[in-house]
């Protein structure tokens, strides 16, 4: 991650004197979690403003697609070994009140093929989905109770967006006492400042940050 161009030398003398930004490591058991990498959040043109205009109000377009690109080998990776792939996806959104609704009206009139997954990165038989309704993929969901019952005690984490659900749900995995690794090039937003500035806090202070490859060999010393 590259915060160089947003923090002062304040800012990286404070946080280097508060101690944070030790790392987490891993344990001996991981899970792969790929949050809400469906068609809403992707779409099917890479430059962003054509997905947004002609698929998505919510497409990321190539920010995702190179994500996805990178995440694949480390999706057969953790398949090969046998290791829990889960999906905390968006669940479609209903007609109820809704704060959804209130900070952005587009998020109501999605189509139901929006929330389908992208073919690159879908769920298989084995895998488990998990619908949610919030930006964490813990909150109101049975993920907690699913990771206790196979005894994960390490969360590897793609998908998006890394400043909304990556963070919110990285954040109750580090307060549920897993061992999250956000894993850096298959995590993606909207916007650049977001992104490395949400790859920052979390590596300061709730998970280690990572790039796919560096995953992989840790992984592979398993």
């Amino acid at each position: 991650m590259d915060v160089s161009n947003y923090l002062s030398d304040e800012d990286r003398t404070i946080y280097e004197a508060s101690g944070f930004g030790q790392s987490i490591g891993f344990g001996k058991a991981p899970a792969l979690l790929i949050i809400d990498i469906q068609r809403r959040t992707v779409g099917s043109r890479r430059p962003v403003l054509e997905a947004i205009e002609h698929d998505y109000p919510t497409a990321c377009g190539e920010r995702a697609w190179r994500a996805i690109d990178n995440l694949v080998p480390l999706l057969e990776r953790v398949r090969a070994a046998g290791w829990p792939v889960i999906f905390p996806c968006v669940a479609p959104k209903d007609a109820g009140p809704r704060m959804e609704a209130a900070t952005n009206p587009k998020l109501m009139d999605i189509r139901a093929v929006g929330y389908e997954f992208v073919d690159e990165v879908a769920p298989r038989d084995g895998d488990a989905v998990v619908p949610k309704h919030g930006p964490s993929g813990f909150f109101g969901t049975p993920l907690l109770r699913h990771l206790v019952g196979n005894r994960i005690d390490t969360l590897l984490i793609a998908g998006c967006t890394t400043s909304g659900c990556v963070r919110a749900t990285t954040v109750d995995a580090f307060s549920a006492n897993f061992r999250p690794i956000v894993v850096e090039d298959c995590v993606y937003d909207r916007a650049e400042l977001s992104h490395q500035v949400g790859l920052f806090e979390m590596n300061a202070k709730y998970a280690d940050v990572l790039p796919s490859d560096q995953v992989m060999k840790e992984l592979d010393a398993l």
